[in-house]
């Protein structure tokens, strides 16, 4: 027994040996075994039994959890009708013995929101804001004997409709564990920008602040490697660093990369930067940086550039909720629906109205997808939350937002922000705020538009009423209110340009008329135009050393032929990529502001098809169809079809016409058929008789159009481009009698994170999609996963996310299921009454 004690003892001496010889900072995943209470009352957080917690794993959101609720009516505008008010309380107990010779962080990437954070008992610290990233040090505050250490947030969620869309609650982004040696690179402790680059060579610049928690001084080494994708070691810097003690001091390395692999939208390559402390030839801290190489610019006559290649920006606006799971959006529910965005021809997307998440930016950095990330919704004065338009009377206790906080909190909110995402290289935007003119009555009031009886025009298509002089004259004399619009961003762009100088600063700006005279635009590098690509000419004529590009735009074809003809505007962002819950604008039970190119469910509406056909040079071609009467077009005299206004396209708005995907309909019915495609002519068939051959000049809103009396069968579209032949068809499937289940992800990992997104369509007997005949769905799984819910996407279901079951739409629905830590066969099985059962086999890894 004795020499197996020793034997142990010896074991460890030499793993402390081992270690001291290469500490590396430590990051633990601290997500798992988290415990969770949900209360209407206010709670010391100390003294909360321990029978009123359940059990939880992070990322959270307590709120999609909840049935969708028609009583909670205009306060519910906001959240989506679902009901997320409340205190929520999170646990967490682990075992961490306190060491001197170490500092240990709890970092937190997003709480939402109002959190206060507590170890052992003791307050660390309250943050209001629910998207910027935020830590603690803990070390002093951990166990002596390092076991039952507890970590504690409570949640002040009682502001339940504090945004203008749903916002979700709790600890719904993911939680590090950090420990470091006391001589370290801190959180958020590297930079790294890329001055100097061309195919030949690439200059490095590493800014390294280093940490020296002891009180004696230290002489110490500062050795950086940079790997390539396959980990290979391209270039080395050493430094040489004497620190005072309890100080912290910064580095800068300069390194050249031969032959450099440039990041893009096409070639997304990534570098590490592993950055180790050396003392007395050991390493007592190391620090890993992602980074891309890779330059921006935008000219204000030519538009955007990156790596010197001119491109449009073709971006899309997105929220920040997932769909079913709500706001605590595993890595893999995103992965797949930016890979659907990108398959669409995005390159670019703009978070809405807030931070990203470091997880979100993760894939934007693999896939090569441009970010603008942005930082505020509010400024000094509150936004109206319910219906965006009585900004003065959203004063009451549920809508009180951020304002309230951002005199205090912005430079914090904004400084922790960049120092968490500023290596990431597809960020090539900060934004400072969005549509922050209504806020502030004397910008709308100089521009003309509101209240003017001797005006006649429309906001959305018509120039400002007053002039450029007249705009400057009211703003020199409308009464001020407290705060200035200039001046706030002003000081805004300073913070951001201390940071980082490296990207543009932007805004979406709502009133540009008003905004490049009131100082606003003073503050900016590039102006965002929401809503106004009426002025795209304007701004450049009055402001012609702008770059001007759209920041919040209309998922329709006028708006992108308006950039396409306009070498200075670099290029958009839609509203929105996908469908949000929140900011609802129809009655009950419609959940969504339903703009988006995909539905929640990340299934495809005709408005993804259109920017597809522009946004790709790949031959695309897409089936639409409706009821004439219901259809925007008609027969004329001749008997072609036609556009009931053909002045319509200029003017959609948000949402796509309503259109079907299938050919289903009553013999000899008038249906209107539309084909969005960017092939230069098609030819449609009906059962293999040709309805004729068009080209698509032929059709200024880039929609081919025919008239056809339905004929059950087969409709068949070939198209050509540039010498390349497509096809496309739709097949009468009135009745859905076979089950069909599909996923992507059939093998997935046994992390308790990974997914698998499952998609059940109904088919006829022939195998055609079903998309008129829908049904309840049950499914039952077997094996280690969990159920993360179902969602048809339909804008009108109201069915419960979090549920095994949900009513198909269109023929469709989709399940997810999340992988636990155990290596297991999932067997997931559908079924529907009068139906044969069906099953899929997802193998966890």
């Amino acid at each position: 027994m004795r020499k197996f004690q020793f034997l142990i003892l010896l074991g460890f001496i030499f793993y402390s040996c081992k270690n001291d010889l290469k500490v590396a900072a430590q990051e633990t995943d601290f997500n798992l075994n988290w415990e969770f209470y949900l209360s209407q009352e206010d709670e010391n957080i100390n003294e909360i039994p321990q029978n009123k917690y359940k059990s939880v794993n992070l990322p959270h959101d307590w709120v999609v959890e909840e049935e969708f609720d028609s009583t909670l009516v205009n306060d519910a505008l906001a959240t989506g009708y679902l009901a997320s008010k409340g205190y929520g309380y999170y646990k967490k107990t682990f075992d961490k013995k306190y060491n001197e010779k170490e500092v240990v962080y709890a970092l937190f990437d997003g709480v939402y929101n109002n959190s206060e954070v507590y170890i052992n008992g003791e307050k660390l610290g309250f943050h209001p804001y629910g998207y910027s990233p935020f830590y603690f040090e803990i070390s002093d505050y951990l166990n002596k004997e390092g076991e039952n250490n507890t970590i504690a947030v409570k949640i002040d969620h009682t502001r339940y409709a504090d945004s203008r869309w749903y916002t979700g609650a709790g600890i719904y982004r993911k939680v590090d564990l950090i420990t470091n040696n006391k001589l370290h690179i801190p959180v958020w402790g590297t930079f790294v920008t890329t001055p100097k680059v061309s195919k030949e060579s690439a200059t490095v610049q590493l800014n390294v602040k280093v940490k020296n928690d002891f009180s004696s001084q230290e002489d110490i080494g500062i050795e950086t490697k940079i790997l390539d994708a396959n980990n290979n070691t391209v270039a080395t810097s050493t430094n040489k660093l004497t620190i005072k003690g309890n100080a912290s001091s910064e580095v800068q390395q300069s390194i050249d990369v031969t032959n450099p692999n440039l990041w893009s939208t096409i070639t997304p390559n990534l570098y590490k930067a592993v950055t180790s402390i050396i003392k007395d030839k050991k390493t007592v801290d190391t620090y890993e940086t992602t980074f891309g190489i890779r330059t921006i610019k935008f000219d204000a006559n030519t538009g955007f550039y990156l790596n010197g290649e001119n491109m449009k920006i073709k971006g899309v606006c997105l929220h920040h909720d997932g769909g079913l799971v709500g706001t605590a959006v595993p890595k893999g529910v995103w992965k797949r629906r930016l890979q659907i965005l990108k398959d669409g021809g995005t390159n670019a997307i703009r978070i809405s109205h807030n931070p990203a998440s470091t997880e979100l930016l993760d894939l934007c950095d693999e896939m090569g997808i441009l970010v603008q990330d942005e930082f505020f919704d509010e400024w000094d004065n509150p936004k109206d939350k319910r219906l965006n338009k009585g900004e003065s009377k959203s004063t009451d206790y549920i809508t009180r937002g951020y304002g309230e906080h951002f005199q205090k909190w912005a430079k914090k909110d904004l400084t922790n922000t960049m120092l968490s995402h500023r290596n990431h290289p597809s960020i090539f935007q900060w934004s400072i705020g969005n549509e922050i003119e209504w806020t502030y009555p004397r910008n709308a009031d100089a521009t003309g538009f509101f209240d003017n009886m001797e005006w006649s025009g429309n906001y959305f298509w018509s120039e400002p009423p007053h002039s450029v002089e007249k705009i400057k004259s009211e703003l020199e004399t409308l009464p001020r209110g407290k705060y200035d619009i200039g001046k706030t961003a002003q000081k805004l762009s300073k913070w951001t340009k201390a940071i980082d100088t490296t990207r543009p600063v932007t805004a979406n700006l709502i009133l540009p008329s008003s905004s490049h005279l009131s100082g606003y635009t003073d503050a900016l590098d590039v102006i965002g135009y929401s809503y106004r690509r009426v002025l795209y000419d304007y701004g450049h004529k009055n402001y012609p050393d702008k770059p001007i590009m759209g920041t919040e735009n209309l998922g329709q074809y006028h708006e992108w032929k308006a950039i396409m003809e306009r070498p200075h505007i670099s290029g958009t962002f839609l509203w929105t990529g996908i469908d949000y819950m929140g900011e609802i604008r129809a009655a009950w039970p419609v959940r969504v502001q339903p703009s988006g190119l995909l539905n929640t469910a990340g299934f495809a509406k005709g408005s993804y098809h259109m920017m597809k056909t522009l946004w790709n040079e790949e031959p695309h071609i897409h089936i639409a169809t409706q009821n004439i009467e219901k259809s925007l077009n008609k027969i004329d005299e001749k008997g072609n079809i036609v556009a009931k206004d053909p002045e319509r396209w200029k003017y959609a708005l948000w949402e796509w016409q309503d259109v079907n995907e299938h050919w289903n309909y009553n013999d000899n019915e008038m249906i209107s058929i539309e084909i969005y495609s960017n092939c230069q002519e098609i030819e449609l068939f009906l059962n293999d008789k040709s309805l004729g051959r068009k080209k698509l000049s032929d059709f200024e809103d880039h929609i081919y159009k025919w008239g056809v009396p339905f004929v059950e069968g087969k409709l068949i579209a070939k198209g050509i481009k540039d010498g390349v032949e497509i096809t496309e068809e739709i097949v009468t499937a009135r009745k859905g009698t076979k089950i069909e289940l599909a996923s992507q992800e059939t093998s997935i990992k046994a992390d308790n994170y990974d997914v698998s997104h499952i998609i059940l369509q109904l088919t006829d007997d022939h195998g055609n999609p079903a998309k008129t005949d829908d049904k309840l769905i049950t499914f039952n799984i077997e094996g280690e996963a969990k159920l993360l819910g179902v969602d048809n996407g339909w804008k009108k279901s109201v069915q419960k996310f979090q549920s095994n079951q949900g009513k198909t739409h269109n023929g469709r629905i989709l399940l997810i299921i999340q992988a636990k830590d155990v290596q297991s066969q999932v067997t997931v099985t559908a079924s529907a009454e009068g139906l044969e059962s069906q099953s899929i086999t997802i193998n966890i890894n």
